[in-house]
C-alpha cells in the first residue's frame, strides 16, 4: 500500500445502522433525525448546506448511502505526489466514535478545472474498527465527471472549492490481507478541496 494510504489505517468503523451481511438486503444509511452531538461543525460539508455523498456499497457488506451536508464532514486538497486531487468525506459520527470515511484521489485533477474520465484510487475506512478497503491503484475506480465552483473569501492565501464528482467502481477494494473487498458500483458526491498559498518562510 502507499505511504499515504498507509497512513489513513488509524482506528476506523462503519455505523452501526449500516452494518450487513454479505447477502443481506442492502442497508440504507440516512439519517433521520438531528445528528449526534459533535458530529459535525455547524456548517457541515459545505457552507452554502449543499453537500452530500450517494454511493452503492456491494461485496463484504451491502450499503446503499445518502448522506447530506449537516451530517457530513469533508476536507480536501492536492494528493501528497502532486498527481491529483485527493477528497475526504466522512459520513454521520455515531456516539460511540465510529463513521465510515471515502477517500477520493482523483488523478490528473487541478484547482479549478472541470475534468471527465479521471482514473480513482479510492479508500474506504471504518474509523474505529481499525479496517481499511483500498483499491490500491488508480486503475479500478473512474470519476465520469467532475465540476469545480469557487467558495469562500476570495481573498487571503486559503482558497476553497466545491467539488462535484460522478463515477464507478468495476475493481474492488480490499483490506491489507486480501481477505476482504468491498465494490463501490457507483459513487456522486460533492464535498470541498481546501488549498494555503505557499507564502514562504
Amino acid at each position: 500500500m502507499p505511504r499515504p494510504l498507509a497512513a489513513l489505517a488509524l482506528a476506523f468503523v462503519l455505523p452501526a445502522a449500516c452494518t450487513a451481511r454479505e447477502g443481506a438486503a442492502p442497508a440504507v444509511a440516512t439519517t433521520t433525525g438531528p445528528a449526534p452531538a459533535g458530529a459535525a461543525s455547524a456548517a457541515g460539508c459545505l457552507p452554502d448546506g449543499d453537500g452530500y455523498l450517494r454511493a452503492r456499497v456491494r461485496g463484504a457488506l451491502d450499503l446503499d448511502l445518502d448522506w447530506r451536508n449537516g451530517e457530513m464532514e469533508c476536507t480536501g486538497g492536492i494528493r501528497p505526489d502532486g498527481s491529483g486531487l485527493r477528497v475526504s468525506i466522512a459520513g454521520p459520527l455515531r456516539s460511540d466514535g465510529r463513521r465510515l470515511r471515502f477517500v477520493f484521489g482523483i488523478v490528473g485533477a487541478t484547482e479549478g478545472a472541470a475534468a471527465r474520465q479521471r482514473p480513482t484510487n479510492l479508500t474506504v475506512i471504518f474509523e474505529g474498527e481499525r479496517r481499511l478497503f483500498a483499491t490500491q491503484g488508480d486503475d479500478k475506480c473512474t470519476v465520469d465527471s467532475l465540476t469545480q465552483q469557487r467558495t469562500g473569501p476570495l481573498g487571503g492565501d486559503r482558497r476553497s472549492w466545491r467539488i462535484e464528482a460522478h463515477g464507478f467502481c468495476l475493481g474492488p477494494a480490499a483490506t491489507l490481507g486480501g481477505d476482504s473487498r468491498l465494490l463501490v458500483t457507483r459513487f456522486d458526491f460533492a464535498g470541498r478541496i481546501d488549498l494555503q498559498e505557499d507564502t514562504g518562510p
